[in-house]
């Protein structure tokens, strides 16, 4: 009977230790949002504070900071109990979805013009959408001509290119910049994005402030320039430079994948200019911040001269209301903004291709995400 009594006890402990065990696996992390001890995401981020984030943001915009936000919510979201789902369907779609009041957050990488700012108003009670810049980087130039290893261009021969006022890889334009280069007499194949895109945006302000005499246009999300081809996003434009010899065409580093080589940049410095996090981040050092209140816009320097300052970048920013933003979302998106704009957040940045943010302005991104209400 003693025997029995003490396997009964016995018993009763182990289930009380499996219930507890389910119970911290279940719960994944504790109260500060770091994971428990039989969690299965143990080895996330300790320092990702959750607060009472919870249940699924949907959010949209730029296609640039895609893999930059896929690698935020991979550590956010198994330290946290949120699915972020990101859609990326370019800063224009972002930018309509958040004025509409179909996402809490979009991501764009042009900051909000006035009537998006107006827009915004009306769904953000008593307050209004604004700009935090978040993600930075090149916007490189991306080649596909056999036998070229290395290129050099300066913004009149791109802009040229990209307007179909150069139509052959052995022009002389191109030539007189690669000395050296056994260029082909191969037609060149020029991609834009087929939607509205910041990035477009970025690239043709590039060439607007450089060379406004062979880029005659007003700029925008939406290309404007003549001919070429177009495809679909950042992903498309790089899929197409890839399979397609003879093309060039413009996005993000980290699309600038698989063997596709970059155009570096002739901008006056001593050197050209190569497409590189570093680099892009001695350009947006340069930027100043114009946004009014909490807003953060920046305003770039894309004529920089400065050496290995590449001036192609863009900023892209998270749009999001300063006041006003909804209960039922506004716990998890604070608190993935927040780790997205905290030292290990920055720091995933240059890991994926991606330029961190100056310290002067991610230190009043910081201090702004903690004011949103």
């Amino acid at each position: 009977m003693k025997l029995q009594r003490m396997n009964r006890r016995a018993l009763a402990l182990g289930a009380l230790a499996v219930s507890g065990a389910l119970a911290l696996t279940a719960c994944g992390s504790d109260e500060t949002g770091n994971p428990g001890e039989g969690s299965s995401n143990a080895a996330a981020p300790s320092n990702i504070k959750c607060d009472d984030a919870s249940g699924q943001v949907l959010a949209d915009g730029s296609s640039a900071q895609k893999n930059a936000v896929d690698a935020w919510v991979k550590q956010f979201s198994a330290a946290c109990q949120v699915e972020i789902n990101y859609k990326a369907g370019g800063s224009g779609a972002g930018v309509t979805a958040f004025t509409q009041g179909q996402v809490p957050w979009a991501g764009s990488d042009s900051a909000l013009k006035p009537d998006e700012v107006a827009a915004s108003k009306k769904i953000c009670s008593g307050g209004q959408g604004i700009d935090l810049p978040m993600v930075g980087g090149p916007v490189a130039v991306g080649y596909n001509v056999p036998g070229v290893d290395k290129l050099v261009l300066d913004s009149a021969t791109i802009a040229k290119i990209f307007d179909s006022k150069i139509t052959k890889w052995n022009d002389p334009a191109i030539a007189a910049l690669n000395p050296d280069a056994k260029l082909p007499d191969l037609k060149i194949q020029a991609f834009h994005r087929s939607d509205e895109s910041g990035t477009t945006d970025n690239f043709t302000k590039y060439l607007i402030a450089t060379a406004k005499k062979d880029f005659p246009y007003e700029g925008g999300k939406a290309w404007q320039a003549k001919g070429g081809q177009s495809a679909p996003q950042s992903s498309g434009v790089a899929a197409q430079v890839k399979q397609t010899p003879g093309a060039i065409g413009y996005f993000e580093l980290s699309y600038a994948k698989d063997g596709i080589k970059t155009v570096a940049i002739d901008t006056g410095a001593a050197e050209p200019v190569e497409a590189t996090v570093d680099n892009a981040t001695k350009a947006i050092a340069e930027a100043k911040v114009v946004g009014t209140g909490k807003d953060l816009a920046l305003e770039l320097n894309y004529a920089t001269k400065a050496d290995g300052a590449y001036p192609m970048v863009l900023v892209t920013y998270e749009i999001v209301c300063d006041k006003g933003n909804k209960s039922e979302t506004l716990p998890a998106v604070k608190a993935f903004l927040r780790y997205a704009a905290s030292e290990d957040g920055q720091k995933i940045l240059a890991e994926n291709d991606y330029a961190p943010m100056p310290e002067e302005i991610i230190t009043k991104v910081r201090t702004t995400v903690e004011s949103l209400s």
